[in-house]
């Protein structure tokens, strides 16, 4: 009954990060078109770095060990590099809606890595929903007809990669570093190395932004890079990593619904459709066994 009530907590820190997640592409398509991809990429990680350092400090924690470095690093690469350079730099060219459906499949990246990296072994239920809610997105992507790939859909696509395996990695860490650890430790690891190029890329001009683009920036910062990381973390290390990852299946149709909100991107019935099937994919998929490795033959 426990473990149940761990597992239901853990779904629901799953849900809570990617809420908060699903507002990161709306906030860097605004932002970016004010700073740039360098400085709302790398710029949002030196400002969480600063809270970061006061949490810390203020808990008193401790260094993490040479293991747990490693493991940080791939974190770090992937959650506080690669992934927001990655989509900063694509949003300056490409809508929301496109971002979304891309971003889509980063949970079979996730739950692939987890795999590899963690020791979980999905069911083949659990990836017959993955396959379901794979299709219902492409598909969607399809209809939507956004033609050939560009640089910036490789970019999205290699953001995928590195940001799953990223979570599958956090996810495992989180079980015996703590959750919000993972993300702040991969903070602070990164944030050294961006201060140069921060730098350089910024102009004058980007103080007479407008209060969006400032509110924007501070909310990829604050949340986006660090409080949206200690929900879902947690929730991976409660909830396991390949089953929380499938609530990213909503995370498409829940950046497209705030598109339309906060950048008068326009919805459609087909939208609301796909975001069903979704839906119950996750549903079903939820409740599939997922068993270590060497606890089940």
């Amino acid at each position: 009954m426990q473990i149940e009530r761990k597992e239901k907590v853990g779904l629901l820190l799953g849900l809570v990060g990617v809420i908060c997640f699903s507002l990161t592409l709306p906030a860097t398509r605004i932002a970016v078109e004010y700073f740039g991809a360098t400085v709302v990429g790398l710029g949002r990680t030196i400002v969480a770095s600063i809270l970061v350092i006061l949490v810390l400090i203020i808990r008193k924690e401790k260094l993490p060990s040479a293991r747990q470095f490693k493991s940080l690093v791939i974190v770090s690469l992937g959650a506080v590099l690669g992934f927001p350079l990655l989509t900063s730099w694509a949003m300056e060219s490409l809508p929301v809606s496109h971002g979304a459906v891309e971003l889509a499949l980063l949970p079979l990246a996730t739950a692939g890595f987890a795999i590899l990296r963690a020791g979980e072994v999905p069911s083949l239920k659990f990836w017959i929903s993955s396959i379901v809610g794979s299709l219902a997105v492409i598909i969607y992507a399809a209809y939507l007809g956004f033609g050939q790939l560009q640089y910036a859909d490789l970019a999205l696509l290699g953001a995928v990669i590195i940001l799953g395996l990223s979570y599958a990695e956090g996810g495992k860490l989180a079980q015996e570093l703590g959750s919000w650890q993972v993300i702040a430790w991969a903070i602070i690891i990164a944030a050294p190395f961006f201060i140069v190029p921060v730098f350089l890329n910024v102009t004058g001009e980007m103080l007479h932004a407008p209060l969006t683009a400032w509110v924007s920036f501070i909310y990829l910062a604050v949340v986006s890079q660090f409080l949206a990381y200690v929900a879902w973390y947690s929730g991976l290390a409660m909830g396991g990593i390949s089953r929380v990852s499938q609530i990213q299946y909503l995370q498409p149709f829940l950046m497209i619904t705030f598109a339309a909100l906060f950048l008068n991107e326009s919805i459609t019935l087909f939208t609301i459709l796909m975001a069903v099937v979704v839906v119950f994919s996750v549903i079903f998929g939820k409740n599939a066994a997922v068993v270590k490795k060497g606890l089940h033959q």
